[in-house]
C-alpha cells in the first residue's frame, strides 16, 4: 500500500467514512492535498451526501487544527440578523443591543469558518463576504472601526451555482473567490457497492445501540437496494435502516419487506432546472425561466403571508374590541369580515364582528368599508400603528408582539412614514 493510499485509509477510519467509489476517493484525496494551504474551498453536492465531513477533514489536517473550527448554516439565520451573526455588533448599534457582540468571523480568527448552505446568502451579504475574502477586513454592525480577521473559509452548497449565477441569485465574483478549490461529493446512486456497505454499517450501529440482532438483506433485497436511486442520499438510507430495525419482526429483510420502506415513486427529489412546458399551458412564458426551487419558495412565501395576515387581522379586531369603551360595544349589526380570494379559490371568512350603528350616522359606506384597510399595505400599516400605540411606542415590544425583527419594524415605519405620526 502506497503512502497516499494509507493516508486516505487512515482518514476514512478516523472519520467513519465508508465507501471506495472513485468520486468519493477523489474528493477526499483533494481535501487532504489542500489542507496545508489556506485556499478557500467550495464543497458541492446534493442534500444528504455528507458534505459537512470535508471541512472537518481539511481543518484537522491543516496548520490551524489547534484553533477554532466554527460551522454556520447560512440558510438557518434570519435575514435581519445575519449581518450581526457573521460580523458582530457594538453596543447601541440598534435598540436592544446592550453590549458588544462578537460575530463568527471574529470568534473563528486564526481558525476555520465553515459556511454551510452558502448559496442561501442574500445578495447584500454576498457583497460583504466578498470584501472580507479580498481584504481580510470587516466592520461590526454600528462600528466605524475596521477589524482584521485571519480566517480560512470553507463553504458548501447543494445549489447548481452556475444556474444561480445566470439567474442573478449569486455573484459570479464571489463564486470564484470561494471555489479556488472545488470539490464535488457524488450522490449515493452513483456510488455502486458503497450503498450495501453503508447499509451494513448503519445496521451494525443499530445493533450496538438497541442491543438487538442486526438486520440483513436477502439477495433479492440487495438487488432492490442497489437499483433504487436514493434521492435523499445517505440521510435517506440511514432513515430506512433505522425504521426497519425497530419495525420489522424478522431480522432477514426480503425485497417485499424493503419495498414497504422506500417510496414507489422513484422521482428524484433534488431541485433541478425547470424544463419548458412542464407547467400548465395557461401559465405562459412568464414562468419558463423559473426553476422548481424558486417556484416552491414563492408559493411558500405567499402561503405564509396569507396565514400571517389572517391571524393579524383577527388579532387586530380582537384588540380593537378589547380596547373600546364598554358603551361602544352595544348594537346588533353584524357583518362577515372577508379577505380577497385566496389561492384556494373562495373568500376566507375570518369571524363575525359586531359594529355599532353610530348615533344615527347616515352613510352609504358599510361598517367594513369604514374600518378594514383596502390594501395589504394599508392593513399592515394599521397593524403596526396599533401595536406601537398599545406598547406606548416601544419599538422593541411592538416588534416582539408582531413577530418581526426590530430592523424590519424600523424599515416598515420608515416605508409608511410612521415616524412622523
Amino acid at each position: 500500500m502506497t503512502d497516499k493510499a494509507q493516508i486516505l485509509r487512515n482518514v476514512k477510519l478516523r472519520y467513519g467514512i465508508i465507501g471506495n467509489c472513485d468520486g468519493l476517493n477523489t474528493a477526499l484525496t483533494t481535501a487532504i492535498k489542500v489542507a496545508q494551504s489556506d485556499f478557500s474551498v467550495l464543497v458541492q453536492g446534493e442534500n444528504g451526501v455528507g458534505k459537512e465531513i470535508i471541512p472537518r477533514v481539511i481543518h484537522d489536517l491543516s496548520s490551524r487544527s489547534n484553533r477554532k473550527y466554527l460551522a454556520v448554516n447560512c440558510g438557518a439565520i434570519p435575514e435581519g440578523t445575519i449581518e450581526s451573526e457573521l460580523f458582530g455588533h457594538v453596543k447601541g448599534a440598534y435598540t436592544g443591543s446592550v453590549e458588544n457582540r462578537e460575530g463568527y468571523f471574529a470568534a473563528a480568527d486564526g481558525g476555520t469558518l465553515f459556511l454551510d448552505e452558502v448559496g442561501e446568502l442574500p445578495l447584500q451579504m454576498q457583497v460583504r463576504l466578498l470584501r472580507v475574502l479580498e481584504t481580510h477586513e470587516f466592520l461590526p454592525v454600528g462600528s466605524s472601526e475596521v477589524r482584521k480577521t485571519n480566517v480560512r473559509i470553507i463553504a458548501a452548497t447543494n445549489r447548481n451555482m452556475k444556474q444561480a449565477i445566470a439567474e442573478g441569485r449569486f455573484r459570479e465574483d464571489l463564486y470564484y473567490r470561494l471555489a479556488v478549490v472545488n470539490l464535488h461529493i457524488p450522490p449515493l446512486r452513483e456510488r455502486g457497492t458503497d450503498i450495501d456497505l453503508l447499509f451494513r454499517k448503519f445496521a451494525l450501529e443499530n445493533q450496538e445501540r438497541f442491543k438487538i440482532p442486526a438486520i440483513r438483506l436477502t439477495e433479492d433485497a440487495k438487488r432492490l437496494l442497489m437499483q433504487y436511486p436514493w434521492p435523499g442520499n445517505i440521510r435517506q438510507l440511514k432513515n430506512v435502516v433505522d425504521s426497519m430495525t425497530v419495525q420489522c419482526e424478522s431480522r432477514e429483510i426480503t425485497a417485499e419487506e424493503l419495498a414497504r420502506f422506500i417510496p414507489a415513486d422513484h422521482q428524484h427529489t433534488q431541485m433541478a432546472p425547470l424544463q419548458p412546458n412542464t407547467l400548465p399551458a395557461h401559465v405562459g412564458n412568464t414562468t419558463q425561466n423559473l426553476d422548481t426551487e424558486a417556484l416552491m419558495r414563492h408559493i411558500k412565501d405567499l402561503t405564509r403571508q396569507v396565514a400571517f395576515l389572517t391571524e393579524e387581522v383577527k388579532a387586530l379586531w380582537q384588540r380593537m374590541e378589547d380596547d373600546a369603551p364598554k358603551d361602544e360595544k352595544n348594537g346588533q349589526l353584524s357583518k362577515h369580515l372577508l379577505l380577497p380570494e385566496t389561492p384556494g379559490g373562495s373568500h376566507r371568512e375570518l369571524e363575525e364582528v359586531e359594529f355599532e350603528d353610530v348615533a344615527n350616522e347616515t352613510t352609504t359606506a358599510t361598517p367594513i368599508e369604514r374600518n378594514v384597510p383596502k390594501t395589504r399595505e394599508e392593513m399592515e400599516r394599521e397593524l403596526i400603528l396599533h401595536s406601537l400605540r398599545r406598547n406606548n411606542f416601544n419599538r422593541r415590544k411592538a416588534a416582539a408582539e408582531l413577530g418581526i425583527s426590530e430592523r424590519t419594524l424600523y424599515r416598515k415605519i420608515e416605508k409608511y412614514g410612521m415616524d412622523q405620526d
